[in-house]
């Protein structure tokens, strides 16, 4: 049996009357869809998840109104992903299963977001954003564009444990955060700086650092790192890199000087 036939509404799923839904798309087995979501062209919505999740005033004000989340076309949901209201998602998002989005959170275009990640509201990312699998984002917190983030990083945003004074680390363009990486509160990671596995960064990363170590440390400038096999450059990565990137097939430089030709 198919839990999702595509560009159909499986009839166990429950859809708000107040939902917008543009064309081609396919709703799964289970699935519930709350008020006020609009979910455009050929999106996926895989069985079990829950889109468009009230907010705690929901269970308390009679008078509650769900904000609007909205999906952006060609979405990939996969199933168990719960969605909260008053979210925005580009187009060409995907998630893995069973992940959580809170609500206040504006994703940008073509980001994936991985199996049992955690975005925990009032967050930023920009376009091109990869989450691998079991990475959590504190509240606040701002991604830049085309940002690597791998398993099981986790961002922190409260510098005195517990308290109401959250400030969220922000993480500038083309940065890779490797694996087991903890970042605490209100730390700044430059452009195009790499984070080593295992390491607690604590301080301000320049731009084009390799960072490691706990505390991290400056270890390198990126211009240093090379492959051991062919002695490649290997930062900035998008120099020999392009997958299901903006630049894949022309290389990244072709692109820049088609993207100033058109006044972007």
């Amino acid at each position: 049996m198919k839990a999702a036939k595509l560009g159909h509404i499986h009839p166990t799923a429950i859809v708000s009357d107040r939902v917008t839904i543009f064309n081609n798309v396919t709703i799964g087995a289970n699935t519930i869809i709350y008020d006020n979501v609009k979910i455009r062209d050929n999106v996926f919505i895989g069985p079990n998840s829950i889109i468009g999740e009230p907010l705690v005033g929901y269970y308390r004000d009679p008078n509650y109104v769900n904000p609007e989340l909205v999906i952006g076309s060609n979405a990939i949901i996969r199933p168990g992903a719960f969605i909260y209201a008053g979210s925005t998602m580009g187009e060409d998002f995907q998630c893995g299963t069973n992940v959580t989005i809170r609500e206040g959170t504006e994703i940008g275009r073509n980001c994936s977001v991985g199996t049992l990640c955690d975005i925990e509201g009032h967050c930023r990312m920009g376009d091109y954003v990869r989450l691998h699998s079991n990475v959590h984002i504190a509240q606040k917190t701002v991604l830049g564009n085309y940002v690597w983030i791998y398993p099981y990083t986790v961002f922190t945003n409260d510098m005195n444990p517990p308290s109401n004074d959250l400030v969220g680390a922000t993480v500038e363009d083309f940065v890779v955060i490797s694996t087991n990486v903890v970042v605490m509160a209100g730390v700044r990671i430059g452009k195009d700086a790499l984070v080593s596995a295992m390491s607690f960064v604590r301080s301000d990363v320049p731009p084009e650092s390799v960072v490691a170590g706990n505390p991290a440390k400056r270890v390198a400038h990126i211009r240093y790192m090379r492959s051991k096999d062919t002695g490649e450059r290997l930062y900035p990565w998008r120099m020999r890199f392009d997958g299901r990137m903006p630049w894949e097939s022309i290389g990244y430089h072709e692109w820049m000087k088609q993207q100033n030709a058109q006044g972007k």
